[in-house]
């Protein structure tokens, strides 16, 4: 019998592990993989099937017959209602070990590689009240709140424990009376406690003792104290000389640019953002050896010619890409640092690397995002 007539049948089954997207994975009788969310692997389940998709079947969580022992109580009242967060009813380390595990099985099924080299996970510094920035829905009486999980609803919250202590203050605030306007709302606190919401005026972030002109459409890195991680890791990996001419590719406002540009003889911004090209100018105005490109990064690249000595990329969710990875490999950086936030994107890259004569020397997860299913990574390539 079909799945499309056993919508609503609830069935038994044992899950076996994480799938990217915060989903647990298990089989059915005939063989069909069944995802179910707020479930753990070896847990055994009941759950009531809901759409069939091509060779799966996606079904909600009824009850936990078997719980794991890696199982534990949420800490919000909202968790599995909000579609914030994905991993609350599992342990710290439980989290740090499967977004690892879901990254090789990444670079292993889309990638290609059979023996990618993950390195451990960089747990965050604190996996509650991390966050910088913010972005609520405004629900129909004005309330703020987040979507939830699997419809388009907007949830009114009264509680989150994502937000740094003084954006958790500044959302509280503003949730006390209706609010009109724009749907969805952002905030983002700075190093000083200074909110800043759309339409503002830039703030100062500060990262490794370095502070940054950050506007409000401008991208940063949600997780502070990550940031620098990653900033440190990236330093040390390109290991960039007084000789070297490095691009910094999707630059932002400069994060790793401002602490390479000292280092090197010649560094190239690439950013299409008009705003963070602004933040650009300012952040690294100090250094006469920088030149910011503004403009689609494969156009560019295109435009560009070697040496290049090294190079770093921090694209957006959709990755490089096959234009982009063509005029990286064309270029030829002798060691490539990709920055990367969603791993199924980078095995689709790591393909084409591959593809082009590149080696992977190491791939290393951050958690900037506790809680949640997203997973950070850099990972090294060598020509």
């Amino acid at each position: 019998m079909g799945a499309e007539r056993e919508v609503g049948r609830t069935v038994e089954l044992t899950l076996t592990n994480l799938a990217y997207g915060g989903k647990a994975l298990g089989r059915l009788p005939d063989g069909r993989a069944l995802f179910a969310p707020y479930a753990l692997p070896g847990e055994t389940v009941r759950v009531r099937l809901q759409k069939e998709k091509r060779g799966y079947v996606e079904a909600e969580l009824v009850e936990v017959l078997a719980p794991s022992p890696q199982r534990i109580a949420p800490r919000c009242r909202h968790f599995a209602q909000c579609g914030g967060c994905h991993y609350q009813h599992m342990d710290y380390a439980a989290q740090l070990a499967a977004k690892a595990a879901i990254l090789r099985e990444q670079l292993v099924r889309l990638g290609g590689l059979s023996d990618p080299p993950i390195a451990e996970m960089v747990p965050s510094p604190q996996p509650w009240r991390y966050r910088n920035h913010m972005q609520f829905h405004r629900a129909p009486d004005g309330r703020l709140g987040f979507q939830a999980a699997r419809t388009n609803q907007i949830i009114p919250i009264t509680e989150c424990h994502l937000p740094e202590s003084a954006l958790d203050a500044a959302w509280r605030g503003l949730s006390g009376a209706p609010i009109t306007g724009a749907a969805r709302i952002g905030l983002r606190v700075g190093a000083d406690g200074a909110i800043q919401q759309p339409g503002g005026e830039p703030l100062l972030m500060r990262v490794l003792g370095r502070d940054f002109q950050v506007s409000p459409a401008s991208f940063f890195q949600v997780n502070t104290a990550m940031a620098g991680r990653m900033v440190e890791f990236v330093m040390e990996q390109l290991a960039p000389g007084a000789s070297d001419n490095v691009i910094d590719l999707y630059c932002g406002v400069g994060l790793f640019g401002a602490f390479l540009a000292p280092r090197v003889a010649r560094l190239a911004g690439v950013e299409a953002s008009p705003s963070a090209c602004a933040d650009f100018r300012v952040n690294l105005a100090a250094f006469g050896n920088v030149t910011l490109f503004a403009g689609d990064a494969e156009a560019v690249l295109a435009g560009m010619e070697g040496p290049v000595t090294g190079m770093v990329a921090d694209p957006p969710r959709a990755g490089l890409g096959t234009g982009v990875v063509d005029e990286i490999v064309r270029l030829a950086p002798a060691r490539f640092v990709y920055v990367s936030c969603d791993p199924a994107t980078l095995g689709r890259d790591a393909r084409l690397l591959s593809a082009g004569g590149y080696r992977l020397a190491r791939a290393t997860p951050f958690d900037l995002f506790p809680q949640t299913y997203h997973i950070e990574s850099i990972s090294v390539w060598v020509r």
